[in-house]
């Protein structure tokens, strides 16, 4: 192996990445020793809440070649998935119906981006033969944001996501560890400015500053990390968001430049994009799992998922249909449910 050449080889994977659907290919060493100090500040903070995974695997993700022994380098791509004439502020702005971060709309995003991954593999292996590897797509203790921004894919905004000059946000990450000395790209220059659009408008105000969350009053964390119950005084903020929250997206000015997915796995299933809070909330449970097959918003359940539309009918304009639909959910088995709706109904009745 010794006897290949890099150069060429590196020029050739970021073009077999684009063959395979991704939009860019970078590459970074395994050095993200500056992101683990802030992520290492943030954990003292508590700012992640209830999600203990990202304590207990601290060490995994200030230390790539650890994670996967042998790792030199990481190859990270990139896919957008933003659907085409896909409403999103319309459907803010129409509080009887239900918003779900875009990037669930379609089928979950992992097996596809994984598979992609593994394609390039092979393509690889085709070329130098056996190679040590591994495919990670948000499923790992992977720093992934602060590596891709080392491989030039973008910059870490003051609203945490990365941020590409001609791209936007509206992309999925997917990484492979390999031990090939590839040649490593430049890391990406900071060009969010003067600019804290995204600081403001977050509904439930979860952002200490530049590039620091507090997780625990972030609506993504309390509609799909969290499984108790919403605290108090943070649900009438939450709006008609049932899953995750796109706000600090939307008003970047870096998303103008954002392309539409090519994708046809990401396309919007059961008008998802625009559908009707109670007609969701009226879901049976097997409704729910039959509707979110191979999505990612199976994840939280279907007691969260009802939690969720709870809180949002809660804050939906008060009419006989939301407060007979609530009432329908009043005795549901599920304590956290009841106590949801029970919030719900109090605001509309006391109105």
């Amino acid at each position: 192996m010794h006897t290949l050449d890099f150069t060429a080889l590196t020029q050739q994977i970021k073009t077999w990445g684009r063959e395979l659907g991704f939009q860019q290919v970078g590459i970074a060493d395994v050095d993200v020793s500056e992101a683990s100090i802030h992520l290492r500040a943030w954990l003292e903070q508590r700012y992640h809440g209830e999600m203990d995974y990202m304590e207990r695997h601290a060490a995994l993700r200030a230390d790539p070649a650890q994670l996967v022994p042998g790792t030199l380098r990481v190859i990270s791509a990139r896919m957008d998935y933003l659907p085409a004439d896909t409403q999103t502020v319309e459907v803010l702005q129409q509080p009887e119906r239900a918003y779900l971060s875009r990037y669930a709309l379609g089928r979950d995003y992992h097996k596809l981006i994984r598979r992609r991954l593994q394609q390039l593999a092979e393509k690889i292996e085709t070329a130098v033969g056996n190679f040590g590897y591994r495919a990670f797509v948000d499923s790992a203790p992977v720093l992934e944001r602060a590596l891709a921004e080392k491989a030039g894919l973008g910059w870490i905004g003051k609203n945490t996501m990365l941020i590409n000059k001609r791209a936007g946000s509206w992309f999925f990450l997917g990484e492979l560890f390999t031990d090939l000395p590839l040649l490593i790209d430049e890391k990406a220059e900071f060009h969010c400015g003067t600019c804290t659009a995204c600081l403001e408008v977050c509904p439930t105000q979860a952002f200490v500053g530049p590039n620091l969350l507090d997780a625990r009053r972030c609506i993504s964390y309390l509609t799909i990390e969290l499984r108790g119950a919403i605290p108090l005084e943070l649900r009438p903020l939450i709006g008609n968001r049932v899953f995750g929250c796109d706000d600090c997206q939307l008003c970047c000015p870096w998303n103008k430049f954002a392309s539409t997915t090519q994708e046809n796995d990401f396309t919007p299933r059961h008008q998802l994009d625009k559908a009707a809070l109670i007609d969701l909330f009226a879901w049976s449970e097997e409704d729910f799992l039959r509707h979110t097959e191979g999505s990612a918003i199976r994840r939280i359940g279907y007691e969260c998922w009802l939690r969720n539309l709870a809180v949002a009918l809660g804050n939906a304009p008060h009419s006989l249909e939301v407060v007979t639909a609530l009432q329908a959910r009043a005795q549901h088995a599920s304590a956290l449910v009841r106590e949801h709706v029970q919030w719900s109904l109090a605001r509309h009745l006391g109105r």
